[in-house]
């Protein structure tokens, strides 16, 4: 049918379909004016627009495995190109062209009607975009130089776009596909999603991007190759160290330190935040991940070292205690190696050369001597971060909040030790949250705060106050992923009794939508290989499929794991024969964590056969009675 229909030498409307939204049905054929009209999704794609549309003409491709159409012009050069690859009578490929030459295309890979790929070609660069959820932003990268990642990165700063900076991280499936060691590729990937924390503080706090800033290039030493066998790295693979990004913004330039890049695949990544010096401050070379910087005393080079040799010296120093770190069992050498670490550090901070580098090493200092407090391995540490707090916030609002709200975090986890009052502890939390909003309205990390304060009224069942903190959030901090988490809770606090969708992909990649099981009951069980609870509930949730079969009852499970690989090895392990969703980010950013504003496992949900939602967060001991109520 298709194929006689190219032969008609007219287009139907359904071409237009994934894009335009016309009727894929419509009888009525656009006009060669028309479908040169269409647009590529995607913004700022440099392809040929034509005013005036006489003398172009619709002609059959000419492709044995292909049907559809090429709009060329009057010289006979190819403008627009739409076809059906797979020969269901539906366009899946819209591409553009440029003075005859390909450009850019949207591609409909699973035949859906929707364009779930992006790729730029020819004279616009090679970069190729997946996206996942069918929302026209690119969620990741399937191809991309490490030139466009560093303007996608200039964009992603100027138009404050969290999910365009997250697209460019590397996550640890990534790290471990590129080759490097299980220990060096989960860290690089914790520091990854830490820096996706921060971006939103980043972009905000920033003052020279401005908004109608443009990239310029991209300029690094050569790319260095990291042999295989390097901290157990399993193949060689491939880095950049110190890249720069160099922008142009209100007629003055500018420069992005980048940092590092790791090619993996056909595509390069970030795994930290890039630096911003200040206007009119010098670009200083910061210590690499794989190599040593090399000082550079010629004119026009970026300056050297991170502060000479005595600097090189403290880093020196601190790599080694690092080593140490990942080898040492003994608790009472590792709490006196994480001393010994934050006396470098701070040498390294009194000592920086710059304002940029110090609050660098501050932060550094504050993430380590916390995250080790956490973890029990420097008991002491709490009294050094409060030291660090007085030491070092001064009058910068940004700093200081973040610091605060560290030593806050650090604080409350070191009060839950066994044996304390937990319900008191609590308290003092939800009471110092407040406080902190209060002192620090704006900051990023009051988003965080009004998140745990919005999750603790919805734990003494009082959503009404939960809904007013996750309304604020998502007003007071548009564009974080805080603000679209909240979003997501507001959506599942308010949809009791009404329907409900949520889309992504399988654990083996393939598109899902909750809409597909309407006319069955569902029970969504959100779930991590670290929750022990959820396994709990794994147990009954198998039970209960058996037992309800004939009601047609669906269990969707979703990992928020912080890797793939976790999620793919516990379900092959355990008998789980439900549907099993993932995408990256963990609880704290995966797009399906983000649907629904989940921020804490166990967390059942229970939908009806209408598709409406009965139960936002069903327990293990409520959800039969839920269920039976449901099939009777």
């Amino acid at each position: 049918m298709f194929g006689h229909l190219c032969r008609s030498g007219s287009l139907p409307a359904f071409v237009m379909a994934a894009t335009l939204g016309w009727s894929a049905t419509a009888s009525a054929a656009p006009t060669v004016a028309q479908a040169l009209g269409l647009k590529p999704v995607q913004p700022n794609v440099d392809y040929q627009k034509v005013d005036d549309a006489t003398g172009c003409k619709l002609e059959d491709i000419e492709r044995d495995d292909w049907a559809g159409w090429e709009v060329v012009s009057p010289e006979g050069e190819t403008l627009r190109r739409f076809a059906d690859t797979n020969g269901d009578s539906k366009v899946d490929l819209w591409c553009y062209y440029r003075y005859g030459v390909e450009v850019y295309r949207d591609v409909d890979s699973n035949f859906n009607g929707k364009a779930d790929q992006y790729r730029w070609m020819g004279t616009e660069g090679i970069r190729w975009g997946l996206d996942d959820n069918e929302d026209a932003t690119v969620d990741r990268w399937k191809q991309i130089s490490a030139e466009e990642v560093s303007a996608e990165l200039v964009a992603a700063i100027r138009d404050a776009d969290a999910k365009r900076f997250g697209a460019l991280l590397a996550d640890q499936r990534d790290l471990t596909r590129a080759g490097l060691g299980a220990a060096q590729a989960k860290e690089l990937a914790e520091k990854a999603s830490l820096a996706a924390r921060r971006f939103a503080r980043l972009a905000d706090s920033q003052k020279t991007i401005g908004k109608e800033a443009n990239w310029v290039q991209f300029t690094a030493t050569a790319p260095g190759v990291v042999p295989a066998g390097t901290q157990d790295a399993t193949r060689d693979f491939i880095v950049y160290e110190n890249a720069v990004a160099m922008y142009e913004s209100d007629g003055k330039s500018g420069q992005l330190v980048i940092g590092t890049m790791i090619k993996v695949e056909d595509g390069w990544k970030l795994v930290d935040l890039p630096s911003m010096p200040a206007a009119g401050e010098a670009i200083e070379q910061t210590a690499g991940i794989f190599f040593r910087p090399v000082v550079s005393t010629g004119a026009g080079a970026v300056s050297g070292g991170v502060g000479g040799a005595e600097m090189q010296k403290m880093v020196t120093a601190l790599e080694a205690i690092d080593r140490q770190l990942a080898e040492e069992k003994s608790a009472a050498k590792l709490a006196d190696l994480h001393a010994r670490r934050a006396d470098v550090v701070e040498q390294l901070i009194a000592n920086s050369p710059s304002n940029a580098d110090k609050q660098m090493w501050v932060r550094q200092l504050v993430d380590t001597v916390g995250f080790a407090v956490q973890s029990g391995a420097y008991p002491k540490g709490l009294d050094r971060l409060k030291q660090a707090r007085k030491r070092y916030a001064g009058s910068d609002e940004s700093l200081k909040s973040y610091i605060d709200f560290q030593v806050l975090s650090t604080e409350y986890a070191a009060k839950l030790q066994p044996g304390a009052d937990s319900v008191d502890v609590q308290e003092w939390y939800l009471e110092q949250l407040t406080a902190f909003v209060k002192a620090h309205p704006r900051a990023a990390e009051s988003a965080q705060a009004m998140l745990q304060l919005a999750l603790g009224k919805e734990f003494e069942d009082n959503e009404k106050e939960a809904l007013d903190y996750y309304r604020q959030i998502a007003s007071r901090f548009k564009g974080t992923d805080a603000a679209q988490k909240a979003a997501g809770a507001i959506r599942r606090l308010d949809s009791v009794g009404k329907a409900v969708d949520l889309s992504g992909k399988t654990v083996a990649g393939q598109p899902f939508r909750l809409a597909s099981l309407r006319g069955k009951p569902v029970i969504v069980q959100y779930w991590a290989t670290w929750c022990e609870p959820c396994k709990e509930d794994m147990k009954q949730l198998r039970r209960l499929k058996a037992q309800y079969r004939r009601a047609g009852l669906e269990v969707v499970g979703i990992s928020v794991d912080s890797s793939r690989q976790q999620a793919e090895s516990f379900i092959k392990a355990n008998s789980m024969p439900w549907i099993q969703l993932f995408e990256d980010g963990g609880l704290d950013s995966s797009p399906l964590a983000l649907q629904f504003g989940v921020q804490t496992l166990p967390t059942m949900m229970l939908i009806d056969k209408r598709g409406a939602l009965v139960r936002h967060n069903v327990s293990r001991d409520e959800l039969e009675a839920e269920l039976k109520k449901l099939v009777r």
